[in-house]
């Protein structure tokens, strides 16, 4: 199935911004979600074709908020990279152990980005 519509969630409006403006100008829709609440809150109500998950945020991490997201039901088909500064092997592993797809560190490469997002399709 390929991937239309993506959920990103970053406390980091400029952050938040790029990514919209890189997938909006190849095509997605893009919705955005400011905290790990609103993300798992939207994952439900937006039913994205993929979610792009910062870790640190205030309130519930990147790494709660997928966990949420790939337990629940509803959301679990969703798939989930984590794009974050943590770039520790510790903190990937972590991540893949939440349920996360992949893990981008940030400053993410668009190209990567892109070709990880084509290949899901």
């Amino acid at each position: 199935m390929p991937v239309k519509k993506i959920l990103v969630v970053d406390d980091s409006p400029t952050e938040r911004q790029s990514l919209m403006e890189l997938l909006v100008k190849k095509g997605y829709q893009v919705v955005t979600a400011e905290n790990g609440e609103e993300g798992v809150a939207k994952s439900k109500s937006e039913m994205p074709d993929l979610i792009l998950m910062d870790v640190v945020m205030p309130g519930l991490s990147g790494f709660q908020a997928t966990r949420t997201i790939t337990k629940d039901e509803a959301t679990k088909h969703i798939p989930v990279i984590m794009c974050t500064t943590k770039n520790q092997e510790t903190d990937k592993i972590w991540g893949m152990r939440q349920g996360a797809l992949d893990y981008l560190v940030k400053p993410v490469d668009p190209q990567q980005l892109l070709a990880k997002i084509a290949s899901l399709g």
